[in-house]
C-alpha cells in the first residue's frame, strides 16, 4: 500500500502530511516527537486533493479565519486511542479541557493517564486538537510539538 506525503511550512514549523490517498492519516511537526520515519513506500504528491484541502484549511486557521476543520481523517491507532482522539475533536475552538475532563467525557473517569498517553500519540496534530488539553492545575503540559507551539496555538485561539 502506498502512503502519500507532503510538507507544509507553517507558523509552528514544517509539517509532514501523510495520506492513504483519500484521507489525512498523519499531520506531524517535523521537529516534534513521534514523527514517523520515512518509508520506501512513501510517495510525494503535493497535488493530492486531501493535501490541497489540508493546506487551505491550515492557511485559514493560522490566519484566524477558520475554527473547525472538515478535511477527511483516518488516524491509525488502538480503539482506546481513537476514542480519545474523537473526544479531542469535540473540544470547541477557543476552549480547553483537562485530561480528567477528557477521560470523564469518554465515560472512563479513572483513565486520566491512559488519556494523556493516547493524546501524546495523536497522529493528526492541530486538526485533532490535543493542544487544547491542559493540566488539572491549568498549566501547559506535554505536547509532542513542543510546549512553545502549544502556547502559540492556544494564543492563536484566544485562550492565552
Amino acid at each position: 500500500m502506498t502512503t502519500y506525503y507532503d510538507l507544509y511550512d507553517s507558523p509552528v514549523g514544517e509539517l509532514l502530511f501523510l495520506s492513504d490517498g483519500t484521507a489525512l492519516t498523519d499531520l506531524h511537526m517535523t521537529a516534534g516527537k513521534y514523527v514517523p520515519a520515512s518509508s520506501g513506500h512513501w510517495q510525494r504528491n503535493s497535488a493530492l486533493t486531501v493535501f490541497e484541502q489540508t493546506k487551505r484549511e491550515l492557511d485559514a486557521y493560522f490566519a484566524g479565519k477558520l475554527r473547525g476543520f472538515t478535511v477527511p481523517l483516518a488516524p491509525r491507532g488502538t480503539e482506546f486511542q481513537k476514542r480519545a482522539w474523537i473526544a479531542l475533536t469535540k473540544i470547541p475552538f477557543g476552549e480547553t479541557r483537562t485530561y480528567g475532563q477528557q477521560a470523564h467525557a469518554m465515560g472512563q473517569p479513572t483513565a486520566v493517564r491512559a488519556v494523556g498517553a493516547a493524546n501524546g500519540k495523536n497522529p493528526i496534530g492541530i486538526i485533532v486538537p490535543c493542544h487544547r488539553v491542559i493540566g488539572a492545575n491549568g498549566t501547559l503540559t506535554g505536547y509532542a510539538g513542543g510546549l512553545h507551539n502549544k502556547a502559540f496555538l492556544l494564543k492563536l485561539e484566544g485562550i492565552l
